[in-house]
């Protein structure tokens, strides 16, 4: 989770998804009028996805047809608009009007106020603030069943009542726990978030079922003891061996105690201690990260990595102590999907892009702070391509030679905005 001043990819998603759906059931925002030909042509598709949404166009005495007709159909007109030449124009705006000013955790000043802007055009009530610069906005009737769609800082809605969650510092500061301490989750009961991937072609969706990115945190440990010179070493504790001993021990505790299907990670990264090559210190700090696919295994890590360097630094007669910021916002749960949300991101895609638009994912030691939405509610977590070797678009979000593929806007956000509208009409059959 590193910091970098450029806007998160998934957020011009998310936010050119919001706009779209949005945009589905009210006028679009004014401030949009000029990047397209006509308010009027725009409107026209969106009342034609309604007709569609409403009427479906066969009429099947097999009811089970008849439903399977009306998502094909209600999938095939949410990607006819998408693929709107008007709208293809308007999302790559607000998009880029986005990045234009990049913001970090908790300072999402300016795009706040662009989405509140946005809402207030189309006439969408929403709170404000979550987590400082959170919003959690609403469109539908207001009645059960409830959705939420997320974003690191958008979301989108459809028919029905959808939950927009516009989240802050995603990447650093634990912005998903905060909006839930806040409320953001009331009555919601599943969600679904979008995250661009340089490592699938442009459009094609991917994720899986279960453990999809991992829990991760840091600790930090003090080994003390008494100073010395290297004259006396034998009357005293030798801080820099304990040290040692208790960093190469921690490399056991994977290799050799953890069930090898079940990938973990412990890592020193860092050890700080004085310079004088002549004095021992009396105080040395080291850390590093451990991380997990599941909460148990997780846990475990925590109770061994504290064991061993606390038993090692005793062995050479000093003290240890150990902490994993547990009261801080560094430590994030394993994203697990859920089974079921899973294979509803996976048919939507399917339907509205063949099978070969969905593609299963490899699990990576990754964390993602939507994991924390996971815990309370249904969840699934997945990717969108953006792999476009002519474009230079091969490279991490994290990276500063970050580009993006503008042609998997209106794929994500067709596929985030059925996905919402699917969850809810079978809800209600």
């Amino acid at each position: 989770m590193n910091t970098h001043l450029h806007k998160s990819p998934f957020l011009s998603l998310a936010v050119a998804a919001l706009a779209f759906s949005c945009m589905i059931t009210t006028a679009p925002p004014p401030e949009a009028a000029t990047e397209r030909s006509s308010d009027h042509d725009i409107l026209s598709y969106f009342e034609s996805a309604l007709n569609s949404l409403r009427y479906p166009p066969l009429k099947l005495k097999n009811h089970s047809s008849a439903v399977q007709v009306a998502k094909k159909s209600a999938a095939d007109e949410i990607a006819r608009i998408a693929r709107g030449s008007d709208f293809v124009k308007w999302i790559k705006f607000v998009r880029r009007a986005i990045h234009e000013n990049p913001e970090l955790a908790f300072e999402e000043h300016e795009t706040s106020r662009l989405v509140r802007r946005e809402l207030d055009g189309l006439d969408v009530g929403y709170r404000f603030p979550l987590a400082k610069t959170g919003i959690r906005a609403m469109i539908g009737t207001g009645k059960a069943p409830f959705v939420a769609l997320r974003a690191d800082m958008d979301a989108l809605p459809i028919q029905g009542t959808v939950i927009l969650l516009f989240q802050p510092a995603e990447e650093a500061g634990n912005g998903a726990k905060r909006m839930i301490e806040e409320g953001a989750l009331e009555d919601v009961e599943a969600i679904f978030a979008m995250h661009v991937s340089h490592l699938l072609q442009t459009s094609v969706i991917g994720s899986r079922s279960g453990p999809l990115l991992a829990g991760c945190g840091f600790f930090k440990a003090i080994i003390t003891g008494q100073q010395i010179t290297s004259g006396n070493s034998h009357h005293s504790s030798d801080l820099v061996l304990a040290a040692s001993a208790a960093v190469i021990s921690l490399q056991g505790i994977v290799s050799r105690e953890s069930n090898p299907l079940d990938s973990q990670v412990v890592s020193v990264t860092f050890v700080d201690s004085r310079d004088d090559p002549n004095v021992s210190p009396t105080s040395i700090a080291f850390g590093g990260t451990l991380r997990a696919f599941s909460t148990a295994s997780f846990q475990r890590l925590v109770k061994r990595i504290e064991e061993v360097i606390v038993a090692q630094a005793k062995v050479y007669k000093c003290s240890a102590t150990v902490d994993f910021f547990k009261d801080s916002d560094s430590i994030y749960p394993p994203m697990v999907n859920n089974d079921l949300m899973y294979e509803h991101v996976k048919r939507v895609s399917t339907d509205l892009g063949g099978p070969a638009n969905f593609q299963v994912v490899e699990p990576v030691m990754g964390g993602e702070d939507f994991s924390f939405y996971s815990e309370v509610v249904p969840a699934a977590f997945f990717y969108i391509g953006i792999k476009n070797k002519t474009l230079g678009s091969v490279h991490s979000a994290h990276s500063p030679h970050f580009m993006i593929d503008e042609d998997a806007l209106t794929v994500g956000a067709a596929t985030h905005a059925a996905i919402a509208e699917r969850y809810l009409s079978e809800r209600a059959l």
